[in-house]
């Protein structure tokens, strides 16, 4: 998978809002922001590693179903990690 990294810090710093309008803005287009700011944006998977994604995401719906021990979301969720860094698909 080809990954670029993207510094915008000494041009503009964007806001949680403002990175929100660009991930929904390109839909097609993978971003993530690390805990600089640092936006990186990610190709697609591929088949053989989307069958292995979807195999494990599977194993945890079902262990999780069976344990009730918390919440399970796919790959395309978004989080604000506690350093600041946002995956974004």
């Amino acid at each position: 998978m080809l990954t670029y990294t993207i510094d915008l810090n000494p041009f503009v710093q964007l806001s949680d809002h403002q990175f929100a309008q660009l991930c929904d803005n390109h839909p097609d287009i993978k971003f993530e922001r690390n805990h600089r700011g640092e936006l990186i944006i990610m190709s697609p998977t591929g088949g053989e590693t989307g069958n292995r994604n979807v195999e494990l995401s599977a194993d945890f719906v079902v262990w999780n179903r069976r344990t009730r021990l918390g919440y399970v979301f796919d790959s395309s969720t978004c989080f604000k990690l506690p350093n600041g860094g946002q995956p974004i698909a």
